[in-house]
């Protein structure tokens, strides 16, 4: 496990070259940049010569699952946070959410002393639940589907006055993620592509619309499981699919794309990839094994896709940046060990 030797150097100064059709600038990702500042980590690239071997290609990991929080959502729940009014500011905010959407708002709203009304489901990990109790947000459960969400979510929107903060579909929160691909292009120099997981599709639109903006002749790609990947025949298709019931390990990635993820992602990403659970789960044990780090299955989709045959056709592509959304896991229910135990 290796840092990339060559160190970080400022961006430019620039105009916005935002490219033609996104509804978020790059100018708006920069200023979320300024925004959340040192109230986020800027997390470390890791590379080990293992995963390159296997995969044939260089790969750059850019590390969220050290980030506050433990995943890369408190970027945009920060810059979301920040941005409000104090008038909508103290009377909270709220939102549902599955796990990390969850604690990232928790810790944001408590760095600027407001209060967090979460609805989580019942099926949430309990890893993350009890780390957005912590941070002393009021958590409210509700069964785990979307509409049983969003009721819960606007019973407490009525009851508080709070401000709904959605998990990805928002400008703000995708400025935020977009502060990825920023640090990115700064970290490691060179690059012909990223590769980042997509659920809601925050953190891929957000980095699509600044990696391009940056350099266009970046490859930007996605990945997301066979079981939800919605993302992916949205981009086949060329129109957005909002219908779907994912089934799948990865639980950060089991929504469908949002109004305002969907035209970055359109516009600006190269292809998205599918993986099996199976594979998902193989590359979350090699990165505990070879990187020596803890990542959640969703952070382990863009790595997957990297083992794969995904990238056959991209003989040009040998140096990838592949984001690692999350470290949050339950210790005590490691998909390598259930799959062990089922075969007993």
């Amino acid at each position: 496990m290796n840092t990339p030797t060559n160190p970080p150097t400022p961006s430019p100064a620039s105009p916005d070259k935002t490219p033609a059709g996104s509804i978020i600038t790059l100018d708006e990702v920069r200023d979320a940049a300024a925004t959340v500042g040192e109230r986020i980590h800027r997390t470390p690239v890791l590379t080990c010569r293992t995963l390159d071997l296997m995969s044939g290609r260089e790969l750059y990991l850019k590390c969220e699952n050290f980030q506050k929080g433990g995943s890369f959502k408190i970027r945009g729940a920060s810059n979301a946070i920040w941005k409000l009014p104090e008038d909508q500011a103290r009377r909270g905010v709220v939102t549902h959410s599955s796990g990390n959407h969850a604690q990232a708002l928790s810790i944001a709203a408590r760095q600027r002393s407001i209060p967090a009304y979460i609805v989580m489901p019942s099926n949430a990990p309990r890893v993350k639940r009890a780390a957005a109790e912590s941070h002393g947000s009021n958590i409210q459960t509700c069964e785990p589907t979307q509409a049983a969400r969003e009721a819960a979510a606007a019973e407490l929107l009525a009851e508080t006055g709070g401000v709904l903060i959605p998990s990805y579909d928002h400008p703000h929160i995708v400025a935020g993620q977009g502060t990825i691909a920023l640090e990115l292009i700064e970290q490691v120099e060179h690059l012909d592509a990223i590769i980042a997981p997509v659920g809601g599709g925050g953190m891929l639109a957000g980095v699509a619309l600044a990696a391009k903006a940056l350099n266009p002749n970046l490859r930007i790609f996605g990945a997301e499981p066979v079981g939800a990947d919605d993302a992916a025949r949205s981009l086949a298709c060329g129109e957005r699919i909002t219908e779907q019931q994912p089934q799948t390990i990865a639980d950060g990635l089991k929504m469908t794309l949002g109004i305002h993820t969907w035209p970055p992602i359109r516009e600006h990403v190269d292809a998205i990839f599918t993986v099996t659970d199976q594979q998902i789960i193989d590359a979350m044990q090699l990165i505990w094994q070879r990187v020596k780090i803890i990542v959640e299955p969703s952070a382990s989709v863009g790595v997957a896709a990297a083992m794969s045959d995904a990238l056959a056709e991209y003989d040009d592509v040998k140096r990838i940046a592949v984001v690692l959304s999350g470290g949050n896991v339950d210790l005590d229910r490691l998909p390598w060990i259930a799959a062990d135990t089922a075969g007993l």
